[in-house]
């Protein structure tokens, strides 16, 4: 398989692509918490951001594993001694499953590093549709298309050493404006989607939306791993069937058009936050989400916070205003910035180069 696999790998490189996510009513992705709330219904609401992130494997020396990123040192390790602990371990771990050796794996993302927009969920994503794509050209078994956000998933938790959550793989995998409802292993599916691309809002969200990035690394382990292990405790429940219950109320609100609705969700959850733990803003962030709620608009930071990117909800006249606002507090921040708001439709995507 080595020959073959280098021939393919020297006539094309294999390459797929998947966007990151803005949301809502994370964290309840997460089997801790959605087993134990089941009885509330919980869901988790995202939107698919049109800054990708493209993997692209190419030929290396046989029997080895390369991977490079921007703002990663580039590491490469014989197949069957690539660490896990790694800050790529994620990466090593999937060619690990895989089993294929000999590959250069590159990793180009449209996001800021540690953004806390699922990016290396998403490229654990793109990662497994390439390899594949891969498995399909050199006429081996493959995963089936609907198990690739599973499996990215399953091997994400296998290393990470702590829960995680299933949002960010989702959105990769089918891109667009969605609600995922938990269900879990005792059901068929251990989710269900609920587009919400029909809604009226999503004709022009965009123009409903900001993103903007802070300019601090973000590091979600910290801040998960303290609500995952306070919950577990039995502390803060009820806050987290607070949260389930103003997230479904958002999706209600989102699905109608009813902004005013939508925002007064969004603010309350991001207030119960807080109060749990207000180390998910940083002074950015809380100037942003006070600038936000200035304007009459809804503000949440995304993912797990504690630095990232903060995201606001508005209509139309609302965030045009709102806009240079955020500017003015963006610019005393060195690589702050706000983001491209553009909704992806097209979610996972296969391609050669």
């Amino acid at each position: 398989m080595d020959l073959q696999l280098r021939k393919i790998l020297e006539t094309e490189s294999i390459s797929a692509s998947a966007p990151c996510r803005i949301d809502m009513g994370g964290t309840l992705d997460i089997s801790s918490f959605h087993y134990p709330l089941a009885y509330v219904n919980p869901c988790t609401f995202n939107i698919a951001m049109s800054m990708r992130t493209r993997v692209t494997i190419s030929p290396f020396q046989k029997g080895w594993v390369k991977i490079s990123s921007k703002g990663f040192e580039s590491a490469a390790y014989p197949l069957d001694q690539v660490p896990f602990h790694h800050p790529m371990g994620l990466m090593f771990a999937i060619a690990a499953f895989f089993r294929l050796g000999g590959i250069h794996i590159q990793i180009e993302s449209a996001s800021p590093p540690r953004s806390a927009l699922g990016g290396s969920s998403v490229a654990a994503v793109a990662l497994t549709a390439a390899f594949n794509h891969l498995l399909k050209k050199l006429g081996a078994p493959i995963i089936p298309d609907d198990r690739i956000a599973h499996l990215a998933h399953g091997i994400e938790e296998s290393v990470a050493g702590v829960p995680c959550g299933f949002q960010d793989q989702l959105a990769a995998v089918y891109g667009g404006v969605n609600a995922w409802f938990w269900k879990g292993a005792g059901s068929t599916q251990p989710y269900l989607r609920h587009s919400l691309a029909g809604a009226r809002i999503s004709a022009n969200l965009s123009e409903h939306l900001l993103v903007a990035y802070c300019g601090m690394p973000h590091e979600s382990k910290n801040i998960n791993g303290i609500w995952v292990k306070r919950f577990i405790a039995g502390q803060s429940r009820e806050h987290w069937v607070d949260i389930a219950r103003c997230t479904s109320a958002f999706v209600e609100a989102f699905a109608a058009s009813d902004i005013a609705a939508a925002v007064a969700q969004l603010n309350r959850e991001t207030d119960i936050r807080v109060e749990m733990t207000p180390d998910v803003l940083d002074a950015t962030g809380h100037q942003l989400i006070g600038s936000a709620r200035d304007h009459h608009c809804g503000a949440r930071f995304t993912g797990a916070g504690g630095g990232g990117c903060v995201w606001a909800l508005g209509d139309m006249d609302k965030i045009s205003i709102l806009k240079p606002a955020w500017e003015r507090i963006l610019a005393d921040t060195p690589s702050a910035g706000l983001l491209d708001m553009s909704v992806d439709l097209k979610g996972l995507q296969i391609d050669t180069v």
